[in-house]
């Protein structure tokens, strides 16, 4: 039931649950801490997981640790143990209490060396030793690849295996050194030395495999970590596991999680090759043949052109025209001489209706006087002249008789 009196209500649980997880993702000390407590109630579960608390005495914290994380950590600590927890905080809003989110768990007996690692590295770090604008680019095709590590290490057998399989087309030039003891780091700055001022590779793996803080103790030098600074070939390190980081990484052009990944970084897969090649060639030849083609459609059209525009195309169109031109005068004069046959024909059947002969044929006579002038009127002769009447085939002579008509 709501209270008698007003009471505005500004949350609900999941809003202000949310509310402080968006205030603890935006400060960052709470993404990277180190936080020292003595370990209770410790259990793993069946997915892997592992749960515990840390306390001290006047406080305690929950922590998770995820089972990839679990997967490589050296050790799980029990109950009472005094350990540095690695992680991040956040809330857990099904019950709304915040826990740390540890990815690396170290007993208290290397804290001092934990100590001296974070002052060696905020040193180094200062003087900008691990700067990303000084990280040299590492080469997609190495010629030549040197190897820092010890012969005896596993790691070495992984890595050659690897550099096999993936780009055996490289050289590789192992320079051995120890990885561990009182010589790990003389040993180490003088194969690196070696390889980069003698060699000359392409690329240097440092590699060594996993152990305890202690173990890649050397891998935190300061001398080593100022030679891997000062190289001028490029250096990928693969020590340890994923979650070890040394200050040699910090230093590389480039860290791996494991020697083995070191291997796959610095080299291309030699299978992967052989399919870009073979898409890129079959490109090639897709856009030879497509060229080829453009290439001779541009011919065949500039060869119209040219064939169009050359002189015996000239002379074949002109002929053509002529042609068509004689063709139309023929038929032009062939109607002009039909027009003018037609006309001859009407002015010879006009002109042979007109002709004497065709009346003489029809039954009529010409008569003329003894000298020869044409009869039109009985007026022209009297009683008793000649005449003659000329026929269609021949002459009658006569005489006049009489004369009746209008005299």
């Amino acid at each position: 039931m709501l209270p008698l009196f007003d009471s505005p209500i500004n949350w609900t649980v999941s809003q202000l649950t949310a509310y402080l997880q968006q205030l603890i993702a935006e400060d960052e000390t709470l993404h990277d801490l180190w936080v020292l407590g003595e370990v209770s109630n410790a259990t793993q579960a069946t997915s892997g997981h592992f749960y515990f608390t840390l306390k001290d005495a006047s406080a305690s914290l929950r922590c998770v640790m995820w089972r990839q994380n679990v997967a490589y950590q050296l050790f799980l600590p029990k109950n009472g143990d005094l350990v540095i927890a690695h992680g991040y905080l956040d809330i857990y809003p099904p019950n709304g209490a915040y826990q740390l989110y540890a990815d690396n768990l170290i007993s208290v007996g290397a804290g001092i060396l934990y100590q001296e690692f974070l002052q060696r590295k905020a040193k180094l770090e200062k003087e900008g030793l691990f700067d990303a604008d000084r990280k040299k680019p590492i080469p997609a095709f190495p010629h030549q690849i040197g190897i820092v590590t010890s012969l005896k290490a596993a790691a070495l057998q992984d890595i050659l295996n690897t550099l096999r399989r993936r780009f055996p087309l490289a050289e590789v030039i192992i320079a051995p050194a120890a990885v561990q003891g009182e010589e790990a780091v003389p040993t180490l700055i003088s194969a690196l030395k070696f390889l980069d001022q003698t060699i000359k590779p392409d690329v240097i793996l440092l590699a060594r495999g996993g152990g305890s803080m202690e173990d890649l103790w050397a891998f935190n030098d300061e001398n080593l970590v100022r030679t891997i600074a000062a190289l001028e070939t490029p250096i990928v390190t693969g020590i340890g596991h994923e979650t070890d980081f040394t200050l040699a990484d910090f230093a590389s052009d480039l860290r791996a999680p494991t020697p083995t990944a070191a291997a796959e970084m610095v080299t291309p897969n030699l299978a992967d090759l052989q399919a870009n090649l073979q898409t890129l060639s079959q490109r090639l030849q897709s856009a030879a043949l497509s060229r080829v083609s453009f290439q001779r459609a541009r011919l065949s059209q500039l060869a119209h052109r040219l064939s169009i525009s050359s002189p015996l195309n000239q002379l074949n169109v002109a002929q053509q025209r002529l042609d068509e031109l004689t063709r139309r005068l023929e038929l032009h004069v062939n109607r002009i001489l039909q027009q003018q046959r037609s006309k001859l024909d009407l002015y010879a059947h006009r002109l042979e209706s007109l002709n004497p002969s065709s009346i003489l044929q029809r039954g009529y006579a010409i008569l003329t006087k003894a000298d020869g002038e044409i009869l039109r009127s009985v007026h022209q002769v009297r009683i008793g002249e000649s005449i003659q009447a000329r026929l269609t085939d021949g002459l009658l002579n006569s005489r006049v008789e009489a004369i009746s008509g209008d005299r």
